[in-house]
């Protein structure tokens, strides 16, 4: 396998531009202004930082570098961005202005002979030159953000400590750290006699597998729909592959097959990496494979019958900081129960929804078997086709709930996330499909724990039920999950193995087959998190850890997508003799609750005492008089209801 663009690319970064003087240089601002280097000759220290528009850690930066010019401005250090990238304009750099309003310096430097004089090689990559413009730093920002990963708050501020220890006229105690981020798109020369072109060879394995998204419009941070949008990107490309976090699929390929998998050939991993080796050559236009074509704006194979808003005025988003789980509950009008073919979430604005789930709520809170789950959106996500004869009723009366997570980027954002719905003929409705889950919430994470590991296990199945898909969920301390299926005959089989888990790109594994869920199947849900400092994203090591809502606490969740024939619902519903072992359970349960949320001791729970998540979609399955406190009564009930299906 021809790797030679990641090999000499490992080699430069493993060179130090430390001591290097740097030259005069000359670059123009998007406006055509001329800046050189020598105009600052009164600053003791000047920062350089090369910066690219589409890359999404040089955005979250930005207002960094602003912040850091403002902050030191009264001690004369100057700071200037520089974008190298041959795929970004002049148009494209000013609109990388405006939007995060930068009043320092951003030069474009065409050529690349800049970076190259410095020895850059990623966005954002920073240096601190001194008053005789000798780099006496090289490297990042700090380390809030990186490949996949983003904590609430840097641990160490390098840049800053840098130009500290500089002025105060001290050496400085890390010149030199690594660099994240996306690969310069460097002006290279093609191999005259390449075997791999763009338009023959390379084009169609990114219609294959990156274009879906990697589209105007779409989830990822830049096109790759044509020579002029890819090339810029090639070495970045073939990092990416040869690191499997492109294309975004997680499942061990020696377990289970899966009808939604994404995996990339070897030989077309090979395509991408000679193109880039060859300097990437665009050939011959006439060579060009016709582009894929897309749903405008849904992936469902029809418009939706009815688009639901999760509010009728956007969301505003701040530019930094933690913003908690938000809950809108919209109605969207349904006088009678609505049979649901497919639904697609699709975010209002995909730069800061990091997740979208949208659930129904029944009248009272009581409604059909399993979870109110109509649909997602996460990063990586498709909607599963719609199935003839299988379809989700929801009941009249229902009301969707949307819980949306966001991430700020940089910016001030807003968002309006929205839901379009298919329905299905009732007539034709031969299997109903409900979501079962499987959990554990009680669990305490020890700090530095570094291999933790957590199972349950669903062991009641709808009768005759075909399961279709499963969803492990984590946060950021999720490390793995595998489901190991146990039949009645004695055999158990790993259906699904998650070696490496991403909180960034969580999957709905689709099987490639239904499977039968004989009486007496059991699901086994193995989890395992990394609570040490050896985690990239942990944000903090040092405590324990417990369920929350928020991606600094966790969540040890497995969904399952169950196909029932129609009518077989009902007899799980009609009462029965409750068991000793199921009324200990329930106890149990009521318990705890009222141990954990009862915070004045009266036997009661109010609303406002529970967390969001719980408060928005399973509060009014408790609160069986709708009066907004949960009794002791009220959730026994409940749970007795829970434990016995």
């Amino acid at each position: 396998m021809s790797l030679l663009p990641v090999r000499l690319t490992a080699a430069a970064e493993k060179s130090s531009a430390l001591g290097r003087h740097i030259g005069n240089f000359e670059l123009p601002d998007a406006l055509g202004a001329l800046h050189t280097l020598d105009q600052y000759a009164d600053s003791p220290l000047v920062v350089v930082a090369f910066v690219g528009v589409e890359c999404p850690i040089a955005r979250l930066y930005a207002p960094r570098l602003e912040q850091l010019a403002r902050d030191y401005a009264d001690r004369g250090v100057t700071v200037l961005a520089i974008d190298a990238n041959r795929q970004d304009s002049l148009t494209d750099l000013q609109k990388y202005v405006n939007n995060h309003g930068l009043s320092i310096p951003v030069l474009k430097d065409s050529g690349n002979s800049v970076a190259d004089r410095f020895g850059a090689l990623r966005t954002i990559e920073a240096y601190v030159l001194d008053e005789r413009r000798i780099v006496r730093y090289h490297g990042r920002i700090d380390d809030q953000y990186g490949v996949g990963y983003s904590r609430s708050e840097p641990t160490r501020q390098d840049l800053r400590v840098a130009i500290d220890e500089l002025l105060a006229g001290q050496p400085v105690s890390v010149p030199q750290t690594k660099v994240v981020g996306c690969f310069i798109g460097r002006v290279r020369k093609p191999q005259s006699d390449a075997r791999v072109t763009f338009t023959r060879d390379v084009a169609p394995v990114l219609n294959r597998h990156c274009v879906e998204c990697h589209r105007d419009g779409e989830i990822a941070p830049f096109p790759l729909t044509s020579f002029g949008e890819a090339v810029g990107w090639g070495e970045t490309i073939a990092e990416v592959i040869r690191d499997q976090r492109m294309p975004p699929w997680h499942a061990s390929p020696a377990h289970g097959k899966f009808a939604n998998e994404r995996f990339m050939s070897d030989d077309e991993k090979q395509v991408v990496y000679d193109w880039v080796a060859a300097g990437m050559p665009q050939g011959s236009p006439d060579d060009l494979p016709p582009a894929p074509e897309f749903v405008e704006g849904w992936q469902l194979p029809r418009k939706p019958d009815q688009i639901v808003n999760m509010r009728s005025t956007p969301f505003t988003v701040p530019a930094e900081g933690t913003v908690e789980y938000q809950y809108f509950a919209v109605d969207p009008g349904f006088t009678e129960d609505r049979w649901l073919a497919g639904a697609e979430v699709v975010p209002g604005n995909r730069n800061v929804v990091h997740h979208a789930i949208v659930f129904f709520s029944p009248p009272g809170g009581r409604g059909p078997q399993g979870l109110g789950w109509i649909g997602a959106y996460v990063p990586g996500f498709r909607p599963p086709e719609p199935v003839s004869g299988l379809a989700r009723r929801i009941p009249a009366g229902s009301k969707l709930i949307f819980q949306m997570h966001y991430t700020p980027n940089g910016s001030p954002q807003q968002d309006t996330t929205k839901i379009g719905l298919l329905f299905a003929d009732p007539d034709s409705v031969t299997e109903e499909l409900v979501t079962e889950i499987a959990v554990d919430a009680k669990f305490e994470i020890p700090p530095h724990a570094e291999n933790y590991r957590i199972t349950t296990t669903r062991r009641y199945w709808p009768e005759g039920g075909r399961l279709l898909a499963l969803t492990p969920h984590m946060h950021v301390r999720g490390r793995s999950f595998r489901f190991v299926g146990h039949f009645p005959d004695g055999r158990s089989e790993i259906l699904l193995d998650v070696p490496n888990y991403d909180f960034n790109w969580q999957h709905t594994y689709q099987l490639a087959e239904p499977l039968d869920l004989p009486k007496g199947f059991e699901l086994e849900c193995i989890a395992t998190y990394d609570n040490s400092a050896n985690n990239p994203v942990n944000p903090d090591p040092t405590i324990p850890v417990t369920w929350g809502d928020q991606s600094w606490e966790e969540m040890m969740i497995a969904f399952f997508e169950v196909a029932v024939p129609r009518g077989a619902l009902a007899p799980r519903r009609k009462a029965r003799e409750i068991t000793d072992d199921e009324r200990r359970r329930a106890e149990k349960i009521a318990n705890d609750l009222l141990a954990r949320f009862d915070r004045d001791g009266d036997g009661r729970i109010a609303r406002s005492d529970v967390p969001s998540a719980f408060a928005a979609f399973a509060f009014p399955r408790f609160d069986a008089n709708n009066d907004r406190w949960l009794t002791r009564d009220e959730i026994l009930q409940e749970a007795l209801r829970s434990v016995r299906r």
